[in-house]
Parts: structure tokens; sequence; C-alpha cells
């Protein structure tokens, strides 16, 4: 599963940067105005209309492919970490134990420091 994750990844990062170019590309609404005044734009690559309709489809198209790699891709993620037989948070909480953990009783007649049980008194003898 490791190299489809990879390859949607690669998928979404290239549809990311091709609507970053496109998006770069294409002129503003202001643009036309200019175009009809004879500032020189309207003889462009794809005529006066036909870039805003090329371009505008391709970064359609374009966010279309990277919105769907995107679901792919949390799809993917959650269905790799999900351990088997896993449910819901909420379905998870009801198996959890509600009693408190057991701790060891101290041992009687132990002398005990400062009254913390288990904890032996210093008798003062070097080691």
């Amino acid at each position: 599963m490791g190299w489809m994750f990879n390859l949607v990844l690669t998928l979404q990062v290239l549809s990311a940067i091709g609507i970053i170019v496109l998006v770069l590309l294409q002129q503003g609404k202001g643009a036309d105005m200019g175009a009809a005044f004879g500032s020189g734009s309207a003889g462009s690559l794809f005529g006066a209309s036909g870039s805003a309709n090329f371009l505008s489809r391709t970064t359609a198209i374009l966010a279309t492919v990277f919105f769907v790699a995107t679901l792919a891709l949390s799809f993917l993620a959650t269905q790799s970490r999900k351990p088997a037989g896993a449910g819901s948070v909420m379905q998870n909480a009801s198996e959890v134990p509600t009693t408190a953990p057991v701790v060891p009783a101290a041992p009687t007649g132990a002398a005990t420091s400062s009254g913390v049980p288990g904890v032996p008194v210093d008798s003062g003898a070097k080691k």
C-alpha cells in the first residue's frame, strides 16, 4: 500500500504545481478593458478569448484531480493506521476498564521512615 500512497501523493503535488502555474498565467478581469483600447495583449497565443476557456478548463480539471487525490490520501492514511478490528473512539471507550489499579500492600512488621510504606529505615551502617 506504500507505493499507492506515494503515487497519489506525487499526483497531488504535480496537480498543485499545475494549478499554481495556470492561475498565474491567467489574465485578470480588468485585462479585457485594456485589450479593447488596443494595448496589444489581445494578440496572444490563444486569441482574445481562447486563452480564457482553455486555461479555465485546465485549471478546473487540475483542481478536480487535486481534490480527488486529497480524498484518496486521507482514505489511505486512515486505512494504513487502523489496526484490525478497531472501531471508533466511542466504541473503544466502552472497553476501557473502570476499576482502579491494585497497589501491593507494605510488608507487615517492617520499619518505615517518615510513614512511607515499603521504605526501610536507614540504620546508619556503612556498606
